[in-house]
């Protein structure tokens, strides 16, 4: 196949090597291989490599004839997917989200901005934690233990929950003894999440980089040897939130019980409260502090073992909750729960926070983008923060003008607040059989006022989706009339075919679509917080509902509020069943999977920077993989390799390539194919992803090309610029306009998939191969400096 003819032994063999690597969605080795025939050669069935049956012991056998090389395929599709109950990581989304918005960071060289904006996203990423939390304990102590078992009217036909009925005065029927039972719910709640943080960091995260002897600083980040490597920051963040969510279960706990003994005058226990009041107090404070002084270290890899302040808070929580319940619990022989527990002020405070912080996250955000858009000869800015002319498009333009990352985790707040309001009111609903929640004479008061505002704004906001979605059709109608007058130029000399000019038309359309969605991001967002601030100042003074504060107006404005605040809570309802179904759908049936793994193969991409509960990151297992494959056999072989990577495969390609020491990346050219590098992930991850950090990629690299499609949804084209072109296309989709001698049968628009039956991928993966340098001799180090494909 490959002749070696430098230094060393004349006519030294070493062969070349195709590593290919999927997308979204998943593939099997037979269709990556395009044979029957696989057997693994490395990996598990986790993630793996595989070859076909011939090729499995190709470097030992020289080949003469083989002009191309040696297919291997890296499967990782199960990284992300598996059985049916890893959809229940949907309902941790607005996690994911708030941990993409800490990478969504507008480039900037200035520490202090940084480290602010670091700060706040963590900040942000724990009130979501408290919020789930404090959700739980509403739900299962306030609802179920306090007003429901507190209510005979409630109880009567619940079984499971006679046995605390307050009526029948057993020694659960006690409030304390009550509240100190349903505690368990979020108590558990948060083990649970502690749990299968540590145990999938362990299974999917805990992956050594290849190689620990590269420089430390400089370059790019996606280039430190630890970026893929961070578990003492997830320790860390992992003990404050745990820590965090226990103590917001020992307030709710706590509160009513101390506000009991302060009305009685119960001096002993009145001392106990405050004391343990004072303990939550200060871990609470040490939970935030150590969640303001976690941060990265990817310079090296985070072997640390975890801060004396994280094992202390994972210690203190769980203790003073106990302390805590065996207090509530104490024997209080007048106390009669009445109404609902003091939990409005909290939820308010709550949102403000979120406000707050999302507000001073994107003026941080506003500073770093200005900052990255001052020349490079401004003072204090240093030259290779500055980034190069874009080339067209939206090449080299953060979305939102570099706020991508606070209306990211504007709409984590908001999904959680949806979701949590949604939720309570529903529960309120099916206890109090049918009746209104805090209407006069029901058996519930309900749930706390925001929550129910929050559930009442559901309809609105589906109808604002509604016209989001009807907005998006007649802009898609637009494009698909523009592009019908493009197909001339196009396919010319062509007979006209109405029905498959709108099919092409209609998919290049439906791809321009793509480069709208920060727009309807934005629109979301702003809508998302004009309801959410409405639903706080309806809360502040608009009473328990839009339907007590409508009740008394004139005309059918009271029915339309009602109306509102039950049909919200049926919609959370229907939406969290819906989201499972979805879910467990899409794990198993790879057709849903790729309608929905977009977002979910791009958020759970990055490493758990932010909040720690959110689903483990795949490529602290992919990039390792890829990188051990590619330094291994290089070094054992002295062979060159195409690193073939469709889709988010070219995104975990382009990462493992920065991962490589010089002398590995010099033998490696990178073949991309629907490729999003630019498209979605230069554009909403600017400083990994932006413009001189794939500059910088392309320098390192001898070579490098991309394909790309006009009807692809998701790839597009890199633009490196520096007058050099690794694009190729945008390719003919379909090849043929209508039948022709060489193609008789009508060609399907391909779109996003099936790049390697194109003519174009065999011809430029044949260019690639010729411009790497000769091959080195097995056991050998590289000479030479690294080249540099001009296209």
């Amino acid at each position: 196949m490959n002749r070696y003819s430098g230094t060393g032994p004349a006519d030294a063999w070493a062969p070349a090597l195709e590593l290919l690597v999927h997308g979204v969605g998943g593939a099997t080795p037979e269709g990556m291989l395009g044979d029957p025939r696989t057997v693994r050669v490395a990996g598990d069935d986790t993630a793996g490599l595989y070859r076909r049956t011939a090729d499995v012991d190709a470097e030992l056998h020289e080949d003469g004839e083989r002009d191309a090389p040696v297919p291997e395929a890296y499967t990782w599709c199960n990284l992300t997917s598996g059985n049916g109950s890893r959809a229940m990581w949907l309902l941790l989304t607005p996690f994911m989200i708030v941990n993409l918005a800490h990478w969504m960071r507008p480039p900037t060289g200035r520490r202090g901005l940084n480290r602010t904006y670091d700060v706040l996203v963590r900040l942000i990423a724990l009130t979501l934690t408290l919020l789930l939390v404090a959700a739980v304990c509403e739900v299962a102590m306030d609802l179920v233990g306090w007003q429901c078992a507190g209510g005979a009217s409630c109880v009567r036909g619940k079984y499971w929950l006679g046995f605390a009925a307050a009526h029948r005065g057993g020694w659960w029927s006690e409030p304390g003894r009550r509240l100190a039972l349903a505690a368990l719910v979020p108590g558990a709640l948060t083990t649970l999440l502690w749990w299968l943080s540590h145990r999938t960091w362990y299974a999917y995260e805990s992956q050594r980089p290849a190689t620990d002897d590269r420089p430390r600083t400089g370059g790019p980040a996606l280039a430190l040897p630890g970026f893929w490597y961070g578990r003492r920051l997830v320790a860390r963040l992992r003990s404050a939130h745990t820590a965090a969510g226990l103590l917001t279960v020992a307030t709710a706990l706590l509160v009513p019980a101390l506000r009991h003994d302060h009305e009685h005058g119960a001096g002993a226990l009145i001392a106990t409260g405050w004391a343990l009041g004072g303990v939550i107090v200060a871990l609470s404070a040490a939970a935030v502090t150590e969640t303001c002084r976690a941060g990265r270290s990817e310079t090296e890899p985070d072997e640390a073992t975890d801060h004396r302040t994280a094992r202390l808070l994972l210690c203190g929580g769980p203790a003073v909750l106990v302390a805590v319940a065996v207090y509530a619990g104490w024997h209080r022989a007048d106390w009669v729960s009445t109404g609902r527990l003091p939990a409005d002020a909290a939820f308010t405070a709550l949102t403000l926070v979120q406000g707050a912080l999302i507000a001073a996250l994107a003026v941080t955000a506003a500073l770093m983008h200005h900052d990255a858009h001052r020349p490079p000869d401004a003072p204090g800015i240093p030259a290779q923060s500055a980034e190069p002319p874009h080339f067209g498009g939206h090449a080299g333009r953060a979305v939102l003008h570099g706020l991508g990352g606070p209306a990211v985790a504007l709409l984590a707040c908001a999904l959680g607040g949806v979701l949590t309001g949604g939720v309570s009111q529903r529960i309120a609903d099916w206890l109090d059989r049918g009746a209104t929640p805090g209407q006069e004479g029901g058996p519930l008061r309900g749930p706390p006022a925001l929550l129910t505002w929050q559930a009442s704004i559901i309809p609105v906001l589906l109808v604002v989706l509604v016209g989001v979605v009807a907005g998006a059709a007649w802009r898609l109608w637009r494009e698909q009339l523009a592009v019908t007058e493009e197909m001339a130029a196009l396919y010319p000399g062509e007979a006209r075919q109405p029905a498959r000019t709108r099919q092409i038309a209609g998919a290049i359309a439906r791809a321009r679509l793509t480069d709208s969605v920060a727009s309807l991001v934005a629109l979301v967002c702003g809508v998302s917080f004009v309801l959410g601030a409405g639903a706080v100042v309806g809360a502040w003074i608009g009473g328990s509902g839009p339907g007590e504060a409508a009740r008394g107006t004139p005309g059918p404005l009271p029915d339309v509020a009602r109306a509102a605040q039950s049909l919200g809570s049926w919609l959370v309802g229907a939406g969290v069943v819906a989201l499972l179904a979805l879910g467990r759908r899409a794990y198993r049936d790879a057709s849903a999977r790729r309608t929905i793994g977009i977002l979910w193969d791009v958020g759970t991409f990055w490493p758990r920077a932010a909040h720690p509960f959110a689903p483990p990151c795949y490529a602290e297992r992919a990039v390792p993989d890829l990188t051990w494959r590619m330094a291994t056999w290089t070094a054992r072989t002295g062979g060159r390799i195409i690193l073939s990577g469709h889709s988010q495969g070219g995104v975990l390609a382009a990462a493992a390539v920065w991962q490589l020491d010089p002398a590995t990346r010099r033998r490696v050219a990178l073949l991309t194919y629907g490729c999003p590098l630019e498209r979605l992930y230069g554009r909403w991850f600017p400083a990994h992803f932006g413009p001189s950090q794939l500059c910088s990629l392309h320098r390192e690299l001898s070579a490098w090309r991309n394909l790309w499609r006009r009807t692809d949804p998701i790839g597009g084209p890199v633009r490196v610029g520096e007058g050099t072109v690794v694009d190729r296309g945008p390719l003919k989709d379909p090849v043929a306009y209508g039948r022709t001698p060489r193609h008789p049968l009508p060609e399907p628009v391909q779109g996003h998939s099936c790049f390697p039956s194109d003519p174009a991928f065999a011809a430029e993966r044949a260019a690639l191969l010729r411009r790497l340098p000769a091959p080195e001799p097995a056991g050998l180090p590289a000479q030479g400096s690294s080249g540099r494909s001009s296209g």
